[in-house]
């Protein structure tokens, strides 16, 4: 096996095992982020409901303490109206008596909303330390969720490389370049064949040539010497003397 083939495999199963493995947790922190969104929804609609019955209980509060001093302003009043002589005392004792006992009453509902104010004040504040809990996990899931969607980005670029990679073995890149090598060697060692017979072509003209020219340039040069040699008698036979 070629061994960017075995280099691709390798990083190939590595990559898919890191996708794998982080794509169940992307989904679950999805998820988990998702939760949390609904419990901060429900923790904010608590929230919103303890503290209106703390708005009203303190409302309620206020009001019984009003009616406590009204009742106790009742009981004042029917007291002076029988010392005028204005009512009959006895009556004016049982009246006021009564406002007395409804005074009491409300000082006793008073009371008991201002513990419900207490209790729901607590309830407030445990909610909304929940509430500023939920919401800084949802932070902190929301930038994990990036960092794990980072991963995989990387590891899908990754194998898009070991990929690429493996892609240059013999049957690709590596193998077309040789075989370039090889055919410009071809081709290269075809162009000098080529110049050789063509050389040899022209070295075996040349020499016939240079025999045909050398040879009747002496010709031409042995006639001339001998009608040279005639004219001046030097070459004449002896018995033509």
């Amino acid at each position: 096996m070629n061994i960017f083939s075995r280099l691709f495999k390798i990083g190939q199963a590595e990559s898919h095992a890191a996708i794998d493995q982080l794509e169940n947790p992307i989904r679950m922190t999805e998820q988990g982020i998702r939760d949390m969104k609904e419990d901060l929804d429900k923790s904010l609609h608590a929230l919103a409901e303890v503290k209106a019955m703390a708005i009203r209980s303190r409302s309620e509060s206020e009001s019984y303490q009003q009616k406590a001093a009204d009742y106790e302003h009742k009981a004042i009043q029917l007291l002076k109206k029988a010392q005028a002589g204005e009512m009959d005392s006895s009556e004016a004792d049982r009246l006021a008596s009564e406002a007395l006992l409804r005074k009491e009453e409300n000082l006793k509902l008073s009371d008991s909303s201002k513990r419900d104010i207490e209790k729901y004040e607590g309830s407030v504040q445990q909610l909304e330390g929940n509430i500023r809990t939920i919401k800084a996990n949802i932070a902190k899931w929301e930038n994990e969720l990036k960092t794990l969607k980072a991963r995989v980005k990387v590891s899908t670029a990754t194998q898009s490389l070991n990929k690429q990679l493996a892609q240059i073995d013999g049957s690709s890149t590596v193998s077309m370049l040789k075989r370039m090598r090889d055919k410009v060697a071809q081709e290269e060692a075809l162009a000098e064949s080529y110049g050789q017979i063509a050389n040899e072509s022209r070295s075996i003209d040349e020499e016939i040539d240079k025999a045909l020219t050398q040879g009747s340039a002496q010709a031409k040069t042995a006639g001339e010497l001998a009608a040279l040699k005639q004219k001046l008698g030097l070459d004449a036979p002896a018995g033509e003397q």
